[in-house]
Formats: structure tokens, sequence, C-alpha cells
């Protein structure tokens, strides 16, 4: 719950940083006859949106177990990052229908304004991506190159600004855009796939299946292990389903024997259990 809360308020910070300076932007693009920066500022207002859904759905997913989600609300996390996967992708590719076309008409700017909006960039999506990159969600993580995108774009402006001020080279500013967009969805598609992975109950990464197999037969009082399921969920949380068969033995030794197991799971990063056990005899 603390991890989750720490999420939710990493977000929070992130979208009112980017509210703001998204707002800032359209101001400051009008005043300095920008359509460049007033093109990002909508690119921004847009994951500003993203990132107050996303921070909706990490406080929903603080919600405890209830008769409808036994498991809790945690995956609802993982609706934030599936959308905010997809409004990236739409972003990238966003720009590159705006970014090609200016590779054989490019557009003069105003050197001196981007410099300056460049730095505020940096500097408040730098902040704000830095804080969601040390969160553990996957929510925060998709996040984290929304922020990370508008990073290097402001840098971009800034090298492209700095360069205006000396050499009319303004075949940059798209160049860059386009580089920038390829690396986020790289990038995005490797979040994405990890969500995915979550989502489809596919067995969670660092869990070697054949190591817990081997741990759990390893217990005195078991022969064999005959069904294990290992999934994540929420790609914080793991939780196992297992299928033993044991020597006979009666109730109490049986509790001993589910929490001899219990020991050896949570030691794999597993962390809720159900455990059936059976007999040999009954086998």
């Amino acid at each position: 719950m603390a991890s989750t809360d720490k999420a939710s308020k990493n977000i929070k910070l992130a979208f009112i940083i980017n509210l703001v300076f998204s707002i800032g932007e359209f101001i400051g693009g009008f005043l300095i006859n920008s359509v460049a920066i007033m093109s990002d500022a909508i690119h921004d207002l847009g994951d500003a949106l993203a990132l107050g859904l996303s921070w909706f759905l990490q406080k929903f997913s603080n919600k405890k177990p209830d008769h409808n989600f036994t498991f809790g609300y945690n995956r609802f996390s993982l609706l934030g990052a599936l959308i905010n996967a997809t409004i990236l992708i739409i972003g990238s590719v966003y720009i590159f229908t705006q970014a090609i076309p200016l590779l054989f008409e490019p557009e003069h700017s105003n050197a001196q304004g981007m410099i300056w909006f460049a730095i505020f960039g940096v500097l408040l999506n730098g902040f704000a991506a830095f804080r969601l990159h040390k969160g553990k969600s996957v929510n925060e993580g998709v996040l984290s190159w929304h922020l990370l995108e508008d990073v290097l774009g402001w840098i971009a402006v800034l090298v492209v600004g700095i360069v205006l001020l000396f050499k009319d080279i303004h075949i940059l500013d798209p160049i860059l855009s386009i580089a920038i967009a390829l690396f986020i969805l790289v990038n995005v598609f490797r979040n994405l796939v990890k969500t995915m992975k979550i989502l489809l109950g596919a067995v969670p990464d660092g869990i070697d299946i054949d190591e817990v197999k081997q741990k759990i037969e390893g217990i005195e009082e078991v022969i064999s292990v005959q069904n294990l399921y290992v999934w994540s969920i929420d790609g914080e949380d793991n939780a196992m389903n297992l299928h033993l068969i044991v020597e006979e033995m009666n109730l109490k030794d049986s509790t001993i024997v589910k929490q001899k197991v219990k020991e050896v799971t949570s030691k794999l990063d597993i962390k809720h259990s159900t455990i059936e056990l059976e007999s040999k005899k009954h086998n």
C-alpha cells in the first residue's frame, strides 16, 4: 500500500507540473509567435491529461479487496499504463507527421525563445521524470517515458536553438524530432510488452519456474509438485497456485508443510500462495 501511495503522489506531481507548463507554453508560444512551441504545448497538454487519468487510476488501485475484486484494485494502474502507452505511440506518430515534411521545407524559428523555453522544459520535466523513474509500479515506468520524451524533446529544442543563433541550419529540428520519436517508440513497446505479459498471466520476470519447483520439492515431506502456476497481480506483487503430492499426514502436519512452502516461495519474491495438498495414498 505504501508503494502505491507513493506512486500516486509521484504521478500527481508530474500531472501538476505538466499541466502548468503546457498552459505556459500556449501563452509563451503566442507571445513569441512560435507555432512550434504552441504545437508542443498541445502535445504536453495531452501528456497532462494522460497523467491526470493515471493519477486517478493509481489512487483507485489503492482500494482494498472486496466481493467484486478479491485481489484488490491494483491492476487498475495497469489500465493507466496501457492508455498512456497508446497515447505515447499516437504522439510519436504525430511527431513523424510534423517532422518529415519539415525535412524538405524547414521553417525558421525564434532561436532565443526556443532556448528559454527549452531550459524550463528540461528542468521541470526532468525533475518529474526522475521522481517517476524511481517508482516501482508499471504505470510509473510508462509515465516516466512520457516525461522523458518531453525532456529529450526540450534538449533537442535547446541544441537547435543554440545552433540557430549562429548557423541557419533549420533542418536540425525535424531530424532530432524523428530520432527522439524512434527512441521513445522502442522503449514504449518494451513497457507495453511488460504490461501485456502481466495481463496475460505470464510468469513474472526474475522468477525461474524450475527453481521454484526444485526448492519446493526439496522440502522433506513433499513427494512431487503436480501443478504450479505463478503470475504477477500488478507488476509488483506475485501470486502462486500450487498442488502438491505429500506423505500421509494429519491436519497439524499439513499446516506445517504449507508454512514451509510459503517460507521458501516468499524468498523467491512470491507474496500470495494458495497451496493444495494431496496424500500419496489418494493420488
